[in-house]
């Protein structure tokens, strides 16, 4: 099989219909041999009972359904699980992502041989205030962090070789960081292509200001995931035995005060009622607590089992 389409969504009914004939249109035309696998992720209106009958339409089309709202990274996840095409092209439901642009972007995997190609909307048709202005600072932040130089890491028009996507682990809310996912992985070569962004032609955007906050926080979580996901004693054994190591010399500076001016008959007071004692006591305690966090989450690492994230009520 040529593609797989996986297209997360949530509440698009009135959008469905559109994008499947658009798609079909588009693969029909490059005699593309392909699969659509439609994830809804806990749709409340009749977006389930559509992706139904249009599956009935067209022997091309698959879904799953979750039982509730998972996010868009569980979607994936479930969609990545079950794609079969030789590429994997992920976009979203809401018309605004165009299928036009897969027949570029499935040459760019199978002869630019890149492992992963990401979409940018350079000129897009948001709130410069709600979206625009926030997406550049947290792609800035991005691109700084992660040494990934893509200037939309957001865009959900996204192209794999399908070794891509079964190698990396999209979990919590990684959807935005699948780049660095792939690069932290093995593959390094990483490609763009400007995409042309469309308006939102039905419904609201399930996104708000909080999803920029998220991303941040991610992003602070992939940086230490990468760096010391494997290993976390590296990190905070190290930060342990120094700030252990701190205290202690810092208690014993205060001793041999102590013992010194005992010795040369100085007025002194109790080492307890010293200010440095207890900052060193407490240097102490943090540095053993940082010591025994990295142990634990070691041990952690080598123990765990893999959870089930989500859960899915039907498969078509």
């Amino acid at each position: 099989m040529d593609i797989s389409i996986i297209i997360p969504l949530l509440n698009e009914h009135e959008s469905l219909p559109e994008l499947t004939s658009w798609i079909s249109k588009v693969m029909n035309t490059h005699k593309f041999s392909y699969e659509v696998i439609f994830i809804d992720d806990g749709s409340t209106d009749n977006s389930w009972e559509i992706i139904q009958q249009l599956s009935k339409e067209n022997g091309n089309l698959k879904g799953i359904r979750f039982l509730r709202n998972y996010g868009k990274s569980q979607a994936l996840h479930a969609g990545f699980a079950k794609a079969e095409g030789d590429v994997v092209i992920t976009m979203d439901a809401d018309l605004q992502d165009s299928p036009d642009e897969i027949p570029e972007l499935y040459n760019m995997i199978t002869k630019g041989n890149f492992d992963l190609v990401s979409g940018w909307k350079k000129k897009r048709y948001d709130s410069v205030v709600a979206k625009n202005l926030p997406s550049k600072l947290f792609n800035a932040a991005a691109r700084k962090t992660s040494g990934v130089k893509l200037n939309d890491f957001n865009c959900g028009l996204k192209a794999y070789k399908n070794v891509v996507i079964k190698n990396i682990e999209v979990s919590g809310e990684m959807h935005r960081y699948i780049p660095v996912l792939a690069k932290n992985a093995g593959f390094s070569n990483i490609g763009e292509k400007v995409v042309q962004h469309q308006a939102r032609k039905y419904g609201e955007s399930k996104f708000g200001m909080n999803r920029f906050i998220n991303g941040f926080l991610d992003l602070i979580t992939i940086w230490f995931l990468s760096k010391f996901g494997k290993r976390p004693m590296h990190l905070f054994g190290l930060l342990g035995t120094i700030m252990f190591m701190i205290g202690l010399l810092s208690a014993g500076y205060i001793g041999a005060m102590k013992l010194w001016k005992l010795y040369n008959n100085y007025e002194t007071i109790l080492i307890t009622e010293n200010p440095w004692f207890y900052i060193s006591l407490t240097t102490m305690i943090i540095g053993t607590q940082l010591f025994l966090a990295g142990f634990l989450g070691e041990i952690i690492l080598r123990t765990k089992n893999n959870e089930e994230r989500y859960k899915i009520q039907e498969v078509i």
